[in-house]
């Protein structure tokens, strides 16, 4: 008979053969659909086997995905400051740790150092080298169920009992098309005025006795207008640190005792570079009992 092709059934002329054909050729014939059958069976069991499968069907996408429990997340999207679920979170750039935003601005009314790594992030003014971080924001709100909205309820809650206006949530402004590729603007969480163009220093030198108990400064970097006055830093010392109208607060820039209507433009105009350390006007303060 014609050969028949590797893998096919023969030809049906090819069953139509008289008996008078040898036995010998049907022998053959007999051994040629043996190969043939089990040719067939390991290519099925191979269909299987290439797929990762016993019936050879793929893997649907519900037996690839895996659950993913929420503790195993927790730990990238805590706050180490106060240990509860990132709010407004925010990067220093310096070293890439993340806080709320609350939770770091507070921190940096004490010290000027990264809370977790304990780098300096800034001499002066690290709140100009933080940034938020919106993405993270909008994943830890999509993992934690109901946080956004128990958040929004708090603000609206605690504005309210003030008797303040709750702020309005920022609409995104309209990006002008550009040609080329777009570019990415980062700017400052914090904006400072234009007008706050004095940087001050106030440094304790120390109080008499029978000036009573009193708070320590808790910050002594501040920013303000040029043409604030001598004045205006003693009642900025004595709302901070609750002092006793009987407490006089003599306020001294380099060796010159400063009078209240001082403006501190003049100052730093008139004493100079002896008074400025590292771009802050440095002012000592002290604390003495008026006398009767």
């Amino acid at each position: 008979g014609a050969p028949s092709c590797s893998g096919s059934r023969s030809l049906p002329f090819e069953f139509e053969r008289g008996r008078s054909e040898s036995s010998g050729d049907e022998d053959d014939d007999d051994e040629d659909d043996e190969e043939e059958e089990v040719e067939e069976e390991e290519m099925e069991g191979d269909t299987g086997a290439r797929f990762g499968t016993d019936d050879g069907e793929l893997d649907s996408d519900d037996d690839r995905e895996r659950m993913i429990n929420l503790a195993e997340l927790t730990p990238y999207i805590l706050c180490s400051i106060c240990k509860g679920y990132f709010i407004d979170a925010t990067t220093i750039t310096e070293c890439l740790h993340t806080f709320c935003k609350s939770c770091i601005v507070r921190h940096f009314y004490y010290s000027n150092r990264c809370p977790k790594c304990n780098i300096v992030v800034h001499q002066t003014q690290p709140l100009y080298n933080i940034r938020l971080d919106r993405q993270l924001q909008d994943i830890v709100y999509k993992l934690v169920i109901n946080l956004e909205e128990r958040e929004k309820k708090q603000m609206h809650d605690f504005y309210k009992e003030r008797g303040l206006e709750v702020p309005k949530p920022a609409v995104p402004q309209p990006v002008p098309p550009s040609r080329g590729r777009p570019r990415k603007v980062l700017g400052s969480v914090f904006r400072i005025p234009p007008e706050l163009d004095i940087s001050i220093l106030l440094e304790f030198i120390g109080a008499n006795e029978g000036t009573g108990n009193f708070k320590p400064l808790e910050k002594k970097f501040v920013r303000v207008s040029g043409e604030a006055t001598i004045g205006h830093v003693e009642k900025f010392l004595r709302r901070k640190m609750d002092l006793d109208p009987a407490c006089q607060v003599d306020i001294i820039c380099g060796d010159h005792l400063l009078e209240h209507y001082q403006t501190l433009r003049e100052i730093r105009q008139v004493i100079g570079e002896s008074a400025v350390q590292d771009g802050l006007l440095v002012l000592h303060y002290g604390l003495v009992v008026s006398p009767l």
